[in-house]
């Protein structure tokens, strides 16, 4: 069996679960991604066991495994971050973190723009932005070859353009793509500027989160990402540690 990943994702209403393939040039094998809203901890251990079944895979099998980090719902994000080092220390195998906002920017430079400014190259960078409700965003920076130009913000729309004032001072003109749940928000936020939509903006696509997952290095464990004061308690999921007990000889 080639060296296997399992992408986790719990930072907003899906609850993703995909197996990966790392050998050679990398096939996602499958992935479960249902809209659920609330309740990931009590859901999470049955979609990494239809993931892994569809795979045809156990956990035995896993090499990695990758997680969201933030930022996104706090209890979500708890429960991924959880359910990741639960399934690492387990089964003796790394587990990496992700942010949301760099994953989400990855994912938009997969997917076609939308807008009458669209880039025509591959050089616009992304501005990755997270609806955080209470009147803020989460956003970050990221040019087109992935590295992070402005660190993850918490923000009011209207500072958004001051977040950017590094970006906008070398190079006055530039095209941004958005993409996330906050994407319409900015744009509204930046409406002087020149702006295109990423579609599906509210997606992570679970391929590219286990690519990211495969290249990161390992180290420290994974831990959420918080760009402000928690609003929810912990949640715990302990049938996913007795199913990982369970599965492994």
């Amino acid at each position: 069996m080639p060296p296997l990943i399992l992408a986790l994702d719990t930072a907003f209403s899906r609850c993703t679960a995909a197996v990966f393939d790392a050998g050679g040039a990398g096939v996602l094998l499958a992935a479960e991604e249902p809209e659920i809203g609330k309740g990931h901890a009590e859901r999470l251990t049955g979609v990494i066991d239809d993931a892994l079944t569809e795979a045809g895979a156990t956990y035995g099998d896993l090499a990695r495994v990758v997680v969201t980090t933030g930022p996104g719902s706090f209890t979500g994000i708890r429960v991924g971050v959880a359910a990741a080092r639960g399934l690492a220390l387990a089964l003796e195998i790394p587990a990496v973190g992700v942010s949301t906002l760099e994953a989400i920017a990855r994912s938009a430079l997969a997917k076609s723009m939308s807008g009458a400014d669209r880039p025509t190259d591959d050089t616009a960078p992304v501005l990755a932005v997270i609806d955080a409700r209470r009147g803020e965003i989460y956003a970050a920076l990221f040019a087109a070859r992935g590295d992070v130009l402005e660190d993850p913000a918490a923000l009011q729309p209207d500072a958004l353009d001051g977040f950017l004032g590094q970006a906008w001072s070398a190079d006055p003109g530039m095209r941004l793509r958005l993409a996330g749940s906050g994407a319409e928000i900015a744009a509204t936020a930046l409406s002087g500027r020149r702006c295109a939509i990423a579609s599906d903006t509210d997606r992570i696509d679970p391929a590219i989160l286990a690519r990211l997952g495969a290249a990161a290095p390992t180290g420290e464990p994974p831990r959420p990402l918080y760009l402000r004061g928690a609003d929810a308690k912990p949640s715990s999921a302990p049938s996913l540690r007795r199913k990982i007990a369970e599965s492994i000889p």
